[in-house]
């Protein structure tokens, strides 16, 4: 379980990379803070109506969270997806970053073991693999099997393929902080009991965030 002022760190330090990649200034020193391995995500929401402008990360605990965060967070200032976030932007983003527990596979009567607002999903089949974060489930109000068919989806794959013997489906938790505002106070998220919407009355869109491998 992250503390609340680590928390706040981590959202803190992710800001400060994506200055660093896009105005050239440091980093903050974290010091000794977040050695330990740890998947994360960092995500990049234009202020105040919640699009995503870009989301990043690395979803197993290979890398110490501090490098993780860094890699992460400047990646998301080129996702492939839109163009490469520019200086005047800066103040009309918001950074959110989700901290991972690593995944675990779950096997038998998978929907049974998936609680949309705690868990993400990941499902790997031969060269396809998708990945949801918990909060995009309970943005959407889905259920578990459509949760389980909307990462399908994410993974290019067909409906109902994580029905498929072969088909791996990993579940994992996420602490998940965020500044309120542009450089504002930054909170933790309970996706249990709150839905982000965006202006145009969909969910945020995290549902798109990539993956990254390290190594």
């Amino acid at each position: 379980m992250t503390s609340e002022v680590d928390g706040i760190l981590a959202v803190r330090f992710a800001r400060s990379c994506v200055e660093r990649e896009v105005r050239g200034t440091p980093a903050i020193d974290v010091g000794d803070a977040f050695e330990d391995l740890r998947g994360a995500f960092v995500t990049l929401l234009t202020h105040p109506d919640g699009g995503l402008r870009g989301c990043i990360g690395y979803p197993y605990p290979a890398l110490p969270l501090r490098e993780a965060l860094s890699e992460a967070a400047t990646s998301a200032c080129h996702d492939p997806r839109f163009p490469d976030l520019q200086e005047k932007e800066l103040g009309r983003i918001t950074v959110e970053v989700t901290l991972l527990t690593p995944p675990e596979t779950i096997t038998g009567d998978i929907p049974s073991q998936v609680e949309v607002g705690k868990h993400g999903l990941m499902l790997t089949l031969g060269f396809h693999r998708g990945l949801l974060l918990p909060q995009v489930a309970a943005d959407y109000g889905w259920s578990a099997e459509e949760f389980l068919e909307e990462t399908c989806w994410k993974a290019g794959l067909p409906p109902g393929s994580w029905k498929h013997p072969e088909a791996l489906i990993q579940r994992f938790s996420g602490e998940i902080y965020a500044e309120t505002a542009p450089y504002g106070l930054i909170e933790g998220r309970d996706i249990r009991w709150t839905s982000r919407r965006s202006s145009a009355g969909g969910p945020t869109s995290t549902a798109s965030c990539s993956t990254r491998r390290s190594g």
